[in-house]
């Protein structure tokens, strides 16, 4: 029987595999908030701890997560420095208005961008001055079939067959407003961006605890995601 390495399509399809195990154990520790174990992360992929083992190794090699004296392992140095530069042009740009616009109207301001099925915060700017604040940390992540966020992010894109209502209706208005869906006693209102072909759907989106702001604010929030659509990723 040939060997993987006598077979150019056995072996790329081994180094493809292997690629997507480590890529999938990057993405583990990453979502983790306490670390993860060798067999932790063995059990998630369905392996034996040895392949586990090796594959966190290779990972660590690269300074994308470090394995802590309690044996867990977690994001390390290298994957922050390599997160930075994603989206970063677009981030840097967008930052001033998101700060004023949160300023103005004393309430937290992300930016999302849709990565496969989920809404994805890549900039998050909060108020100098107000008494309540919500805290979102960026790279933080939720589900695009949830939220005011999500919602945005699936009406920036082309309309679908049996869509959510609220996607269809936030794609007509130019906005969607959700309550309690990502924080519970927190409303959204996520307002998408134009976007050049073959770039993410992306969205800014306002959150609050004040139904009033939040009813009050698609005009503001409208004007700063038009100046926003006009920038490049």
């Amino acid at each position: 029987m040939a060997s993987p390495d006598s077979n150019p399509t056995g072996a790329r399809a081994a180094g493809t595999q292997t690629l997507a195990r480590g890529l999938r154990a990057l993405e583990l520790v990453a979502d983790s908030a306490n670390g993860m174990t060798i067999q932790d992360v063995a059990d998630e992929l369905g392996v034996h701890r040895s392949i586990a083992t090796r594959l966190l190794a290779t990972v660590a090699e690269f300074r994308l997560i470090n394995r802590g004296p309690d044996g867990r392992y977690r994001v390390a140095g290298g994957l922050a420095a390599l997160a930075r530069e994603v989206y970063a042009g677009l981030r840097e740009q967008a930052t001033p208005a998101m700060r004023r616009l949160a300023n103005q109207l004393g309430a937290s301001v992300a930016l999302f961008v849709a990565e496969a099925d989920d809404a994805v915060a890549v900039a998050v700017v909060e108020p100098t001055s107000t008494n309540v604040r919500l805290s979102f940390r960026q790279g933080g992540r939720h589900p695009l079939d949830c939220g005011a966020a999500g919602y945005a992010l699936l009406a920036a894109l082309p309309a679908q067959p049996a869509e959510n209502p609220r996607v269809t209706e936030g794609r007509r208005r130019g906005y969607v407003i959700t309550f309690g869906e990502v924080e519970p006693g927190f409303w959204g209102l996520g307002v998408p961006l134009t976007r050049a072909a073959g770039e993410p759907a992306a969205c800014l989106t306002l959150i609050s605890a004040s139904q009033d702001l939040i009813e009050s604010a698609p005009d503001a929030v409208l004007k700063v995601a038009a100046e926003l659509s006009s920038y490049s990723m």
